[in-house]
């Protein structure tokens, strides 16, 4: 199914942390903390400015980024869990 988000949302899917630490311990999924980091699924066109001409976006399609932990929506598309934000929720892009 193809979605594209409205406006200035941003779809992510969020990038899995490593299940061990760097001394080799296992951690289980009940310790787990959701990542706050993820990849950019797809963009929406941008928000519109007091002109009503449109901003364009600062993150593109396949950009690595941060967001804060309790930022967007959780939703299912094709049986994926993906997160859908503002862009003004990610806090910067990883290069």
């Amino acid at each position: 199914m193809a979605f594209t988000p409205l406006h200035d949302r941003v779809l992510v899917r969020r990038v899995e942390s490593d299940e061990k630490t760097k001394g080799g311990l296992i951690i289980p999924d009940s310790a787990k903390e959701k990542p706050a980091e993820g990849e950019v699924v797809s963009v929406g066109a941008g928000a519109r400015d007091e002109d009503g001409k449109r901003v364009a976006m600062d993150v593109k399609q396949g950009d690595k980024i941060l967001f804060g932990k309790w930022s967007g929506t959780e939703i299912t598309l094709d049986g994926e869990e993906l997160l859908i934000m503002k862009e003004s929720d990610i806090l910067g892009v990883i290069a």
